[in-house]
């Protein structure tokens, strides 16, 4: 894998795309993988009458192992066969509906994790929600996703970090670590291991979007990828 680079520039500006490994999608056999006896496939409850709030299209993915059965983002232990996805930035408990483009299958979900940690993606799906809009075997679909309610507003307030990986290499992830604490003082830089490697994660002073979004507009790495991720 390449070596990790930071670069911080004196001022704003937009995130320069550059080149790394993009993880394939999980591979599927022509059997799906057994039904779990916990999972809850009933779609999340739709308030009567309810309208998107608001609305984006992208490219879906999914997840499910090494995922299953680990804790998610909103404390939640994630279930692949229940009707959840992962969103980087809508309110935690966000419920959407996913609709694939091509096939015009959609299904109601709940937003119980974040990612997809993958530049291109907007949402990753369950493997339940992923069989209902089309998206387990493909790996990936061109989907709208349509909010139909959500706890907190959208546009603004919530608290924010700057998620930065995976690094293959811990030294490296270590490094971009105390460069950001050199560089952001009263930030919260952390390092960890996750299921595809070593990431890095800063959370400026009051978890401030602002401030966050400072930092993913100066921050690039040639090994994984930058990402403005809300936490609540």
């Amino acid at each position: 894998m390449g070596t990790a680079l930071l670069l911080l520039s004196a001022c704003g500006g937009h995130k320069t795309a550059r080149a790394h490994p993009v993880p394939p999608p999980p591979s599927v056999g022509e059997a799906a993988p057994p039904a779990s006896t916990e999972g809850n496939a009933k779609p999340a409850p739709v308030p009567r009458g309810a309208k998107p709030i608001y609305v984006e299209t992208g490219l879906a993915s999914w997840y499910g192992p090494p995922y299953h059965h680990h804790r998610g983002a909103n404390g939640e232990v994630y279930d692949q066969n229940s009707m959840t996805a992962a969103h980087r930035t809508l309110p935690m408990n966000s419920v959407v509906r996913v609709t694939n483009q091509t096939t015009g299958h959609a299904a109601v979900v709940r937003i119980t994790d974040r990612g997809p940690f993958v530049e291109d993606r907007i949402i990753d799906l369950s493997l339940a929600a992923a069989k209902a809009v089309d998206v387990w075997r493909p790996g990936t679909a061109e989907v709208k996703v349509e909010v139909l309610s959500a706890p907190a507003p959208i546009a603004e307030g919530g608290r924010w970090c700057v998620q930065i990986g995976a690094f293959q290499n811990e030294r490296e992830a270590r490094k971009l670590k105390e460069k950001l604490q050199d560089h952001y003082e009263g930030a919260d830089v952390i390092q960890f291991t996750g299921p595809t490697g070593e990431w890095v994660r800063l959370r400026p002073p009051g978890d401030d979007k602002r401030k966050a979004q400072e930092v993913a507009s100066k921050t690039h790495v040639r090994e994984g990828g930058v990402f403005l991720v809300r936490l609540d």
